[in-house]
C-alpha cells in the first residue's frame, strides 16, 4: 500500500510496524543508547526487513539498514508496564531494556539481569515492538511521539 508524503511523493505503507517506547525520564544519552539496543533487537528478529546495502556515487559501500521506519515514542513508567503486558498478551515481538542494564557491561550480564526478575516486575526503561500495524498501535496505547 502507498500513500503520499507532504511533498506529494508516494510513500510506502507497510503492513507491519517497528516501534521503540522509551520511559520519559531518561537522560538524552540513555534514551539514545536504549533506542540503539532495542532497534538492534528488532532488526535481529526480522532479518527480512533489512534492505540492500547502500552505495554512494563514488562506489563506497555502506551497511544495510532496516527498510522501514522505526517510530520512537515516550511514556511514563505505567505506560511502559501496560504496553509490555499488552505486547506479551498479543504475542507481539518484544525487546526489553531495564534500568538494571545501565549497570552491566556485557550481553551475558544483561540477560542475567532480565532473567532474575519476573516479567511483571521488570523496571522497564524501554521496549521495542514489531508486528501488524493494528496490534502495535494497540500495544502502544497511551504513548506519545518522542519530541
Amino acid at each position: 500500500m502507498a500513500g503520499c508524503g507532504g511533498d506529494g511523493v508516494p510513500v510506502e505503507r507497510f503492513e507491519t510496524k517497528f516501534a521503540v517506547l522509551l520511559r520519559d525520564d531518561l537522560a538524552p544519552w540513555q534514551a539514545l543508547n536504549v533506542t540503539a539496543f532495542l532497534a538492534s533487537g528488532l532488526t535481529a528478529a526480522v532479518p527480512s526487513a533489512v534492505g540492500e546495502p547502500y552505495e554512494d556515487a563514488d562506489g563506497t559501500r555502506y551497511l544495510s539498514m532496516l527498510g522501514q521506519p522505526v517510530l520512537v515514542l515516550v511514556g511514563g513508567k505505567e505506560v511502559l508496564t501496560a504496553a509490555h503486558g499488552r505486547a506479551v498478551a498479543r504475542g507481539v515481538a518484544l525487546a526489553v531494556f531495564t534500568s538494571d542494564l545501565f549497570s552491566t557491561g556485557n550481553d551475558v550480564d544483561n540477560r542475567a539481569a532480565v532473567r532474575a526478575v519476573p516479567g511483571g516486575a521488570l523496571d522497564l526503561v524501554g521496549i521495542g515492538v514489531h508486528g501488524p500495524r493494528n496490534a502495535v498501535d494497540k500495544v502502544l496505547k497511551g504513548a506519545r511521539m518522542h519530541p
